[in-house]
């Protein structure tokens, strides 16, 4: 949790956000429709190809399979930024149900070209200033993600987070890699957030290769 998480980690995990936006869409439309995901990357197909693996293998893993239960577009951009808004507004044409970015510049271009299609990215520093989201806790809107944040109080919200979706959690553990830079920062703002909320905390290291 605390660790540097690379990109194709991230969209593995990124899979749990998509996951409960895609169970809901599936709900609340006629039974044989299948959710379309539209997944843009800001790389080439060549060089972004593990992510786009990793986030199906997530799906997958929890028995959303392409071509059974829900469809991919994937689009890339190649390396070129202005390339985005038109890729975002191809798969909007094409109706999908759902938009998966993995850049704070594809995640703002999503969230001027709809209201309506929610929109998850992951990759991004800090959305609030980037002002993809209203609060860490309540996003608001519909666009959300999974954060790579590095600044002052932001894994003591996580705790505070946690402690609000599980009201009866008493300890957690936390992975961390206590070699990298930051993480420093993130175990101390940790600890204190959960000593602040009387939840038991527990360090296990992961260190890199």
């Amino acid at each position: 949790m605390v660790c540097a998480i690379r990109k194709a980690r991230v969209l593995s995990i990124l899979f749990v956000v998509v996951l409960l936006a895609v169970a809901e869409i599936a709900e609340a439309q006629q039974p044989k429709k299948v959710p379309r995901i539209g997944f843009v990357a800001m790389t080439s197909s060549a060089g972004g190809g593990q992510n786009l693996e990793a986030f199906r293998r997530g799906l997958r893993d929890l028995g959303y399979v392409e071509g059974d239960n829900i469809s991919m577009e994937p689009r890339w951009a190649d390396g070129w930024a202005e390339r985005v808004p038109g890729l975002i507004s191809e798969l909007i044409h094409l109706k999908v149900d759902i938009i998966v970015i993995s850049s704070a510049t594809g995640a703002l271009a999503a969230k001027k070209a709809t209201s309506t299609i929610p929109v998850v990215f992951a990759a991004v520093t800090d959305p609030f200033e980037h002002g993809l989201i209203v609060s860490l806790a309540r996003p608001g809107g519909n666009v959300t993600g999974a954060s790579l944040a590095v600044g002052e109080g932001f894994s003591g919200k996580w705790v505070e987070l946690l402690k609000e979706t599980v009201p009866k959690v008493t300890s957690f553990s936390v992975l961390w890699n206590p070699t990298h830079p930051v993480a420093s920062v993130f175990a101390r703002e940790t600890e204190l957030a959960a000593k602040a909320l009387g939840i038991g905390l527990r360090f296990f290291e992961v260190r890199d290769p």
